[in-house]
């Protein structure tokens, strides 16, 4: 790692104090950033995302996808992880959490709400952040890209049934514009994009390649810290207007994040799965897709509804956490390679 990746965390903590306070001292701009969307999608922000993640893409040879059969374990428990445990972990972790333990503290008329976003947000696996924290680890780029899809694929079947069932609706409305935006603006452009930039610098040698790639790293980090300046600039107010409901949407999350997190790493180890594979797995088990989350409850709920907040919680706390994460797997390499047939 770079000097500069090494203190990311510092620089991520910084980014999140300067957009608080620049959220404060210049509304005006932010509000104008922010209302630049389409289907609910911010076009800022996925601009920012092109930027962190085609240099990512520029690293995967479309040819070697093939060889990701080869980490079937690994794509079994990812979506396992994501599909059978994440949702249900977090309903009993907001009904536990939000309907009892914390009930006193938050306005009661708002307590389902929030439960429904805490659902939602669980609902549906990261599409674009998880090549930045792959990345990160050195992780396998096809079988993260290879992951991202499949769940993409899933999703677009799955999510209506499942968020339906755990929130007891008999039709639920997905945005599926913004659904259907998100994949193509996250995933299909950016890869494009990536293999035909690819092609073009191979036409030089792989050290055309490799010197494209060592200068867009520090503008994919850019990117990153910008996003987040953005966002938090973006819900500066709400952070500041209640404190306290924001410190307790958090606790389910931050418990629901390591402990998916964890359970795909632990199965990845016990079934014998590479690091390299392991660790986008773990991350990608533990992320979540919350431009889709914060449209639907929207949608479904309001934009001033708890179920809007409690989507936007885990957008506010999502790099801090998954960075953490990255930290902890990354430290564990020795642990990790030490079980048997890894």
């Amino acid at each position: 790692m770079t000097l500069f990746e090494r203190f990311l965390t510092l620089w991520v903590g910084l980014c999140i104090l300067a957009g608080i306070a620049l959220g404060q001292m210049l509304p005006a701009p932010f509000h104008r950033l922010g209302n630049l969307t389409v289907a609910q999608v911010n076009l800022p922000i996925a601009v920012l995302v092109w930027l962190m993640i085609i240099p990512m893409l520029l690293k995967i040879d479309l040819a070697a996808l093939a060889q990701v059969r080869a980490h079937w374990r690994g794509i079994a428990v990812t979506l396992g992880v994501n599909w059978l445990v994440k949702p249900f972990s977090m309903a009993l972790l907001g009904a536990f959490f939000i309907g009892y333990l914390f009930q006193p503290l938050l306005p009661p008329a708002q307590i389902n709400s929030y439960i429904a976003g805490l659902i939602l947000l669980a609902a549906a696996p990261c599409t674009a952040m998880v090549f930045v924290w792959s990345n990160l680890l050195d992780g396998e780029p096809h079988f993260t890209l290879s992951q991202v899809a499949l769940n993409d694929s899933i999703m677009i079947v799955a999510f209506a049934p499942l968020v339906g069932l755990l929130l007891g609706l008999s039709s639920i409305s997905v945005p599926w514009n913004t659904l259907l935006l998100s994949v193509l603006l996250y995933i299909v452009v950016p890869v494009i994009v990536a293999q035909l930039w690819r092609r073009l610098l191979l036409r030089g040698g792989d050290a055309a390649l490799a010197r494209t790639l060592h200068r867009l790293g520090p503008i994919s980090l850019a990117a990153l810290l910008l996003t987040l300046v953005l966002l938090f600039g973006l819900q500066g107010e709400q952070i500041i207007a209640q404190p306290l409901v924001i410190l307790l949407l958090a606790v389910p999350i931050l418990i629901q994040v390591y402990f998916n997190a964890g359970l795909a790493y632990i199965l990845d180890r016990r079934f014998g799965v590479a690091w390299c594979v392991a660790g986008p797995s773990a991350l990608i088990g533990a992320s979540n897709f919350f431009e889709l989350a914060v449209a639907t409850a929207i949608a479904l709920f309001g934009f001033q509804s708890g179920a809007a907040l409690a989507t936007v919680v885990g957008v506010l706390i999502e790099v801090p956490v998954m960075l953490s994460v990255v930290a902890i797997v990354r430290r564990s390499r020795g642990w990790y390679e030490r079980g048997a047939g890894t």
